[in-house]
């Protein structure tokens, strides 16, 4: 009989798949895909908030990059995309975050910190999204802009919001390491959190010789 080692992490994933396999058409959550920001950059990007009216700040536990959002999906389809995201074989890499921007030009709606263009973040997305239009979801019709959302934007003027982003043009922070994507779930109409992260899918590192499947161990939704 084989016997696997779950960290708290990956125990506490299992259950809450457990709990979403039985209960979750009552209630579907929406899910993505994401990369997560660690505490030093996620501190950082917090002395961004304030200086915009009509804008509602995204919480620091709450910044990732996503990747890919997938929606409100049924159990089967969710089972099958952890599946497929478990077979990713793809090196860890350095990201950075720099400089500031807006979404909607006319009509601002929400206001954004930049990410590096790392050729690992695009094919791993570019992977994802294959994944999923293989499983029969649509493809993303919008083109992948990788960012860390600041904060959303009701009724903000045009010139609050290039006035906002004039001063904080020369933002970034140090580069660190992603050494693993998630799959966050969220049940909030809005936006913006709590997310819960549902499930962990390691990259590897890149000194290492073995292929991902050695280095971790499988996982099981059940």
């Amino acid at each position: 009989m084989q016997v696997r080692n779950y960290n708290c992490v990956q125990m506490a994933s299992m259950i809450r798949w457990v709990i979403f396999k039985r209960f979750g058409e009552l209630d579907m959550p929406r899910l993505f895909t994401a990369l997560e920001i660690p505490r030093n950059a996620a501190m950082s990007l917090s002395l961004l908030r304030g200086g915009l009216p009509g804008a509602r700040w995204i919480d620091v536990e709450n910044y990732h990059v996503t990747l890919r959002f997938i929606g409100d999906v049924d159990n089967r389809t969710a089972d099958e995309i952890v599946d497929r995201l478990d077979r990713i074989e793809r090196p860890e890499f350095q990201l950075q975050l720099t400089g500031t921007g807006a979404f909607g030009s006319k009509k601002p709606h929400s206001v954004w910190a930049g990410v590096s263009n790392p050729p690992e973040l695009y094919a791993l997305q570019a992977e994802i999204e294959r994944i999923c239009q293989r499983l029969g979801l649509p493809a993303d019709p919008r083109k992948f802009t990788p960012h860390v959302t600041l904060g959303r934007l009701r009724a903000s003027r045009v010139e609050d919001v290039v006035s906002y982003l004039s001063g904080r043009g020369g933002f970034y922070t140090n580069p660190f390491t992603v050494s693993r994507f998630v799959l966050l779930s969220s049940r909030d109409s809005v936006g913006g959190g709590p997310y819960v992260t549902e499930e962990v899918f390691p990259l590897y590192e890149r000194s290492s010789s073995l292929p991902v499947s050695d280095l971790h161990p499988s996982k099981s939704m059940l």
